[in-house]
C-alpha cells in the first residue's frame, strides 16, 4: 500500500506524474512530463474531487479505495471534463455504483457525449453548497476558464479551492509537491506561464471574471488539477494569473524572425546588440523554424516588447511566421509595442504582411517597418537603429 499524501486531516491527494507524454492535447511539447491531480475528501460523506488520464496510474482506483477503508464514495465532482481529469471515470461507476457525479448543465453534456452518462447525476448551481459534514463545499462557476463547463469548489470549512486547471502548470513534479517545497522561479514558474500563455490565456477576460468572484474569499490552500498544492503562499499564484490576464509584461523584448539565407537572422542578432548597448537587459532572440510556438507565446506574455522579422517567401511573410501572427490574432494577447523588420531579394512580401498583421493587431509600433534588399550590411542599417532606439526609450520610460 502507498503511503497516502494528505492536506489537512480529512483531505486525501493524488498526484500522477506522466513523464511519457511528449505532447499536451497532442500539440505542446512536454520535456519535463505533465502531472495530474485528484483529492479525496473523506468525511461523513466521502467526495473526489476530479480523476486523473485513463491509464496514467494503473492504481489509481486502488488509492481511491485505499483512502476510503470501505467507506461508500458518495461523491464525484467534475470541476473540468477534460480527459486528462475525467478519464477514470468508467472505471469509479462499476466499482462505486452508489457514486453520484456532482456537475453543472455543461458538465452532464459534455460527460454523457464521451461516456454515456446519463444517469446517477446530481445538478448543481452557481453558488450552491453541499454538506459532507465537517467539510462544506461551495461550487463557483468560472466558464471558459477554459472550457465552457469549468467551475470551482471552495471549502468554506478550511478555506481550500479547488480550481480545475486554472493555476495549473506544464511538467511534473520533481520531488516537492507543495509550494513551500520548492524553488518556484525560474523553472515551475516558466512552465506555469507557459501553460497559461498555450492553454488558458486567449480567456484571459473570463480569468478576470472569475478572479473578481474570489475577492475577498480567504483562500488557504489552492488545489489546481496539475502541478503544485499552493499552501503556504496562495496569493503568489493569484497575484499571476492576475498579472498575466490584464495583459502586464516586463520591459523586456522577445526578438522573432524567419530567414532562409541569414539575412533576416543578422539583422536580428544587430537589434539585440542595439538594444542591449541602449540598456535593455532582458532580451530572448528566437529562430521561429527551431521554437515551438509554445515557447515563442510564453515568451510574448513574458515581455512588453516584441520585434518580428520576416524574410519574403512567394511575395508573403515566411509560413512559420504567418503561422504565429496568426496565432496571436486568436489569442487576442494586448498592450504590446512592437518593432517589424525583414530582408527580401527580388521581391518583397515578408515586411508588407507584417504590417498588415500590425494593424490588424492594433498594437503600438513604435517605428517604421526595416526592411533591407538584400545582404544587411552597415551602410544599410540606419531604419534598424531608428527602430532600435525607439523600441528601447518605450520600454525604458515605461
Amino acid at each position: 500500500m502507498e503511503k497516502l499524501q494528505k492536506i489537512g486531516d480529512r483531505i486525501y491527494w493524488k498526484c500522477v506524474n506522466d513523464r511519457r507524454k511528449a505532447l499536451f492535447e497532442n500539440m505542446w511539447p512536454l520535456p519535463y512530463g505533465v502531472s495530474y491531480n485528484s483529492y479525496l475528501i473523506r468525511d461523513e460523506k466521502c467526495a473526489l474531487m476530479d480523476t486523473v488520464e485513463a491509464g496514467s496510474d494503473r492504481g489509481y482506483a486502488d488509492w481511491v479505495d485505499q483512502v476510503l477503508e470501505g467507506r461508500p464514495l458518495d461523491y464525484l465532482v467534475v470541476h473540468h471534463m477534460e480527459l486528462d481529469h475525467s478519464g477514470e471515470i468508467v472505471e469509479l461507476l462499476h466499482r462505486h455504483p452508489e457514486m453520484k457525479i456532482v456537475g453543472n448543465q455543461k458538465t452532464f453534456k459534455v460527460l454523457g457525449a464521451y461516456f454515456g452518462c446519463n444517469d446517477r447525476l446530481m445538478e448543481v448551481k452557481d453558488g450552491e453548497t453541499l454538506s459532507l459534514g465537517h467539510h462544506t463545499l461551495k461550487f463557483v462557476f468560472t466558464p471558459w476558464v477554459h472550457w465552457p463547463e469549468t467551475m470551482m469548489s471552495y471549502d468554506l470549512t478550511e478555506g481550500v479551492l479547488f480550481t480545475g486547471d486554472a493555476f495549473g502548470m506544464f511538467g511534473a513534479l520533481d520531488g516537492g509537491r507543495f509550494d513551500d517545497q520548492v524553488e518556484f522561479a525560474p523553472h515551475y514558474e516558466t512552465e506555469m506561464r507557459r501553460y497559461y500563455s498555450n492553454i488558458v490565456g486567449k480567456y484571459s477576460a473570463m480569468v478576470q471574471k472569475a478572479l473578481e468572484k474570489l475577492s475577498g474569499v480567504e483562500v488557504a490552500t489552492i488545489c489546481p488539477l496539475h502541478g503544485l498544492v499552493w499552501r503556504h503562499n496562495p496569493s503568489q499564484v493569484i497575484g499571476l494569473y492576475d498579472r498575466w490576464s490584464r495583459y502586464e509584461a516586463e520591459a523586456g523584448v522577445t526578438i522573432i524572425y524567419a530567414s532562409m539565407y541569414d539575412n533576416t537572422a543578422r539583422m536580428a542578432d544587430y537589434i539585440a546588440c542595439g538594444l542591449a548597448d541602449r540598456g535593455v537587459r532582458k532580451i530572448r532572440v528566437h529562430d521561429i523554424s527551431k521554437t515551438h510556438l509554445s515557447y515563442l507565446l510564453n515568451d510574448l506574455w513574458l515581455y512588453r516588447g516584441v520585434m518580428l522579422g520576416s524574410c519574403a517567401y512567394n511575395m508573403q511573410m515566411f509560413p512559420l511566421m504567418e503561422n504565429l501572427t496568426r496565432e496571436l490574432e486568436h489569442i487576442g494577447l494586448k498592450n504590446r509595442y512592437l518593432g517589424l523588420f525583414g530582408t527580401f531579394s527580388w521581391n518583397g512580401g515578408g515586411v508588407k504582411n507584417l504590417n498588415a498583421f500590425s494593424e490588424r493587431i492594433g498594437w503600438e509600433s513604435v517605428a517604421a517597418a526595416a526592411e533591407i534588399h538584400g545582404v544587411p550590411h552597415a551602410e544599410k542599417r540606419a531604419s534598424c537603429d531608428l527602430l532600435v532606439e525607439s523600441m528601447a526609450a518605450r520600454l525604458l520610460q515605461a
